[in-house]
């Protein structure tokens, strides 16, 4: 099989009622793609659903050894991948049909070590809520202190990069750990303010528990080296960027 120019990398844990609309958006993007898919040890059908998408030789099917997370199961895509970029997409999430080819083509264009794209919410069910949450079109690491917007299902990343940062810290918010250090030491990352990813809404998740997530949020500034003055101040920032950010997302 020819080397694919991107490999998406989606972990999966107990996702069978979501996961076959995240392969079908997968297999829609007109990029050249493999989907490499790290199980881990799930405890409902999840292998079960994804047994017909065998026989599409673009897809391959990791079976972590124990139940690992979804950072160590994101890593071990990345490492497993055969592209040059990596792209990120949760189980639960999915992508309209031109993201892939859309985010290439800028990424190539700007040299931008990453790519993400704004988001549109959608309930549990799959239902739109009519809200959406933007993107900036350059995002600095001195932006991204004061808040997350990249979200991870939406990031388009060159893979020798993401190897370098591989996802740490599970007791936070690994991704964006991942995010700032990327941006701190390789520039800004570039956004396509287009709502491409379709985001499943989980009260139940890290970043559902509000309480929990701005906890997380905390400590992800710490663990990149911002002392506590510091990470205060961009806290109180993150806190009330988000009480806008999902009371206040555009219709």
């Amino acid at each position: 099989m020819e080397v694919p120019l991107i490999s998406v990398v989606m972990p999966a844990y107990n996702c069978s009622k979501t996961i076959s609309r995240a392969v079908e958006s997968v297999r829609e993007q007109g990029a050249k793609w493999e989907l490499v898919i790290v199980e881990d040890r799930s405890e409902d059908n999840t292998l079960e659903v994804l047994e017909p998408f065998r026989e599409d030789k673009r897809i391959r099917i990791l079976i972590n050894p124990s139940n690992m997370g979804a950072a160590k199961s994101r890593n071990r895509g990345v490492k497993e991948a055969r592209g040059k970029y990596i792209a990120f997409l949760d189980a639960d999430d999915w992508w309209t049909e031109d993201k892939l080819a859309r985010q290439l083509k800028v990424i190539e264009k700007t040299g931008c070590p990453l790519c993400c794209t704004a988001r549109e919410l959608v309930n549990r069910d799959g239902k739109s809520t009519g809200k959406t949450i933007g993107v900036e079109n350059r995002i600095t690491y001195k932006k991204l202190l004061y808040g997350n917007q990249i979200n991870c299902s939406s990031v388009l990343v060159r893979r020798d990069i993401m190897l370098r940062y591989p996802m740490v810290h599970e007791d936070s918010h690994e991704d964006y750990i991942a995010w700032l250090s990327i941006l701190k030491e390789n520039g800004d990352a570039v956004g396509i303010n287009e709502p491409m990813l379709k985001y499943r809404m989980d009260f139940n998740s890290k970043s559902g528990n509000k309480g929990k997530s701005a906890m997380m949020h905390y400590k992800a500034l710490r663990y990149v080296g911002i002392g506590r003055c510091r990470a205060w101040i961009y806290f109180c920032s993150y806190a009330i960027k988000g009480v806008l950010k999902y009371m206040g997302a555009s219709d």
